[in-house]
């Protein structure tokens, strides 16, 4: 079977190079979205699937998947199907239509769960522990296509979206080869999705990022998590003795500190206080920890970045920072 693949980011890496692999199926060439600007100077860099596709030889075309050139190009190409990971773009009829048998999307969760752009770290936002990945025939909804084919997968306690991403990328990848596959020799049974159960996974922003202090310890947690390493949960950080100098801290990695334990942390950075008596959102740190006082207990930062700076340990950023205190996230 003749195909092409369309896909954008790394993670899409591995279906590539396990299609381009595979017995009966035949890539010939790749779609991807165009070079885009990055790092201070701005410059335009090409997509790691467009990176990977041309060391494999393979052509790369960067049109809009929904304009009457990519049509012609399509019919020009003679391929059967499309596979698509992470590509980014929604596809209208008119293209999805110009395939004899259809274009067909490896997504990371299990369907109808988590329709849409972050399934994965809405996956891990919930506190959901486990989750898999779904490859469909794509509609004009949103992910709501014929299922061909899932898998389930585990979520460990401390994985982030990145982590898992990358993961599932390598591991799901096989899963989309044998649908494929399954569609070429006609042994594909394509079956509706339940309308039971169906939730939507939407991208995170930066505002949703932004760490509400009030919240649970387990839920905070599982905020940073969802969203490292990119937006990045944060907190705007202020020092009642120097109320102009704001922070931006985001917070890469932490862990809660069990309720049991909250009083006796507590004591090392804030003097004998009870837990009760301690402003939310105030942040103690020693040489070796960070705590920050949250809904229900506490947090012990592990990994941040503030701005302009790299990402450290977050002992070592408090250290530099010179905390007084009285600093204050909110």
């Amino acid at each position: 079977m003749r195909i092409i693949f369309a896909g954008t980011p790394q993670v899409a890496v591995p279906s590539l190079e396990a299609l381009v692999a595979a017995d009966d199926i035949d890539v010939v060439a790749v779609l991807t979205r165009p070079d885009a600007p990055s790092g201070r100077g701005r410059k335009l860099k090409p997509s790691p699937v467009k990176t990977r596709a041309l060391e494999l030889g393979l052509p790369v075309y960067e049109d809009n998947p929904n304009s009457e050139q990519w049509l012609e190009t399509l019919r020009t190409l003679h391929v059967d199907a499309a596979a698509v990971v992470a590509f980014g773009n929604i596809l209208k009829r008119p293209v999805l239509e110009a395939l004899p048998q259809g274009w067909f999307n490896l997504h990371f969760s299990l369907l109808p769960t988590l329709r849409g752009a972050a399934p994965a770290q809405r996956a891990i936002w919930q506190g959901m522990e486990s989750t898999g990945a779904t490859v469909f025939r794509i509609d004009v909804g949103m992910d709501d296509g014929p299922i061909v084919a899932q898998e389930p997968t585990a979520i460990a306690d401390e994985e982030n979206a990145g982590e898992l991403l990358e993961r599932m990328a390598v591991e799901q990848a096989p899963l989309l080869v044998h649908a494929l596959q399954q569609v070429a020799h006609g042994t594909a049974v394509l079956h509706a999705q339940s309308e039971e159960g169906v939730s939507y996974a939407a991208k995170i922003t930066h505002d949703d990022a932004h760490i509400a202090v009030s919240a649970p310890c387990e839920q905070i947690v599982n905020q940073i998590r969802a969203c490292a390493p990119a937006p990045g949960a944060w907190v705007s950080l202020t020092d009642a003795t120097q109320p102009d100098n704001g922070i931006l801290l985001r917070v890469l990695r932490a862990q809660c500190v069990p309720s049991e334990d909250a009083q006796t942390v507590l004591e090392r950075g804030f003097a004998g206080v009870n837990l009760e008596d301690v402003a939310l959102g105030r942040i103690a740190a020693d040489k070796r920890h960070v705590w920050l006082r949250c809904g229900q207990g506490l947090i012990e930062l592990l990994e941040v970045q503030a701005q302009g700076k790299k990402v450290m340990r977050a002992a070592d950023w408090a250290r530099g920072a010179h905390l007084s205190d009285a600093v204050l996230a909110k």
